[in-house]
């Protein structure tokens, strides 16, 4: 379940990623975009909580670490939203994904070659908006006082930490207008549809069986 892939950049450098993935070579795979930075930590219970029952229902799942995410020995503020848009395009051809899901803003980065589904998807300028809003208020209760346009001014050239995550300037510069990779073949799945908030809106790390049963049903064909 716990395993290892190995990602090849354009210049012929290779790194070794962490990747949980049910793969007993069924017809169905799907890969999953997950949630980014505070988000993912909120939701990965859930998301492996949703390739369990994926695994009961007979689908294979595949959920890769990239560059610089989690245990990645790669540095994040050497990331880009298109460098890791074509690792996850690597990981699907390398998996023989099927399909895709897109959690939160990992619906950024779903291969659009793939039919698949984004949950909850977010643009890249919600997402920023939101470290932005969470930065100024840590500063603020700290006794400083940080304006979001210039932090993002400051971020677009020279890189910026947010929520503890050094951002790099190209990164910034490019969340700042991205959009999930709509594609034929790809559906919204909104948070409604799975019954109450979503789990990133709390304080703390937690699961909800019945939302994870709800969104692999969907996956695998039998839910709304």
């Amino acid at each position: 379940m716990i395993s290892t892939w190995t990602l090849a950049d354009p210049d012929g450098n290779s790194s070794e990623e962490l990747l949980v993935a049910f793969d007993r070579g069924r017809d169905m795979r799907v890969l999953i975009s997950p949630a980014w930075f505070d988000e993912a930590n909120k939701l990965r219970r859930f998301t492996i909580e949703v390739m369990r029952r994926l695994e009961k229902a007979g689908i294979d799942s595949f959920l890769p670490d990239l560059p610089g995410c989690n245990d990645s020995l790669a540095p994040l503020e050497s990331q880009t939203l298109a460098g890791w848009r074509a690792a996850m395009n690597d990981a699907a051809d390398r998996f023989g994904a099927t399909h895709v899901l897109g959690i939160r803003a990992g619906a950024l980065l779903a291969p659009v070659h793939l039919p698949g589904w984004h949950y909850a998807s977010q643009s890249g300028t919600k997402l920023l908006r939101a470290m932005l809003r969470a930065r100024t208020i840590s500063a603020r209760e700290a006794g400083r006082e940080e304006k979001a346009e210039a932090l993002l001014t400051l971020g677009r050239s020279e890189g910026l930490t947010l929520g503890g995550w050094p951002l790099g300037a190209a990164l910034i510069r490019e969340l700042e207008c991205a959009e999930p990779l709509q594609a034929d073949g790809h559906s919204e799945i909104a948070q409604s549809v799975l019954g109450g908030p979503g789990l990133w809106l709390r304080a703390e790390p937690d699961e909800d069986a019945a939302q994870a049963d709800a969104l692999a049903a969907i996956i695998a064909g039998t839910g709304a």
